[in-house]
């Protein structure tokens, strides 16, 4: 028996179409089958259990992060100069399967933690070729703008640091000197595919917004993928 139902996520990122309704398959004494939604939530991977009540259909337990995840990390930058680009798994590089899937919002912030710890600001963006902008003193954006009819951009060329070329669909940002002493070598590097800032030396914290719920990267204006700022100076010897 299949009837169209109002579905109560839970909290649960679950519908790939703006609609409340979904087509509901009931047997009596089994769990509803629910057509339309993805297998599982695509911001905590859990897999819905469904139960029917009064005239819907609901997620019976909720999602912990309901309104998505923002995932802070930090980064040590010590020699005032970092390398931006997207891939830098030649020194910093991490099992993408070790925990939730990297499909899902968790699954990417699990990875982001995982390659700040080894030493590299690390966000998923998509296919999107940002840039590092510079976004006030030691405060820096890495965003995608968008060009108006007459092919000027909306963010300015003289505040963009690094374009990054997103093969790898994502940034990796690391203390220059770090990576070289890790094995990094340059001169293996494709012409312009990294670029060297120089920064104020110090611990910088990376906010990352993709895996927030409502986070679009085609959306029709700036798309900020994430914030940078410095949060403390290096250290004095």
């Amino acid at each position: 028996m299949s009837n169209r139902m109002p579905l109560n996520t839970n909290g649960h990122d679950l519908l790939p179409k703006r609609t409340d309704d979904v087509i509901v398959f009931a047997e009596p004494g089994e769990e509803p089958l629910v057509a339309g939604v993805h297998w599982r939530c695509a911001t905590c991977d859990e897999r819905p259990v469904y139960v029917l009540r009064d005239g819907a259909v609901h997620v019976q337990d909720p999602c912990p992060y309901p309104m998505g995840i923002t995932t802070e990390v930090t980064l040590d930058v010590p020699s005032g100069k970092l390398i931006v680009t997207d891939d830098l798994r030649d020194v910093y590089d991490v099992d993408i399967d070790a925990g939730a899937s990297y499909n899902t919002a968790l699954g990417k912030a699990q990875v982001v933690k995982a390659m700040a710890a080894l030493g590299c600001a690390y966000g998923p963006v998509g296919n999107s070729c940002p840039g590092l902008y510079r976004d006030g003193e030691n405060s820096y954006i890495v965003a995608s703008p968008i060009r108006d009819d007459d092919d000027v951009p909306s963010l300015p060329e003289e505040d963009r640091l690094a374009w990054i070329c997103t093969d790898l669909w994502a940034y990796s940002i690391a203390d220059f000197e770090d990576w070289k002493a890790k094995g990094g070598t340059p001169e293996d590097k494709r012409l312009g595919h990294y670029t060297v800032v120089d920064v104020a030396p110090g611990t910088y914290k990376f906010t990352l917004h993709v895996g927030e719920r409502g986070f679009d990267n085609y959306a029709a204006d700036t798309v900020v993928f994430a914030h940078v700022e410095r949060v403390a100076p290096a250290p004095t010897t």
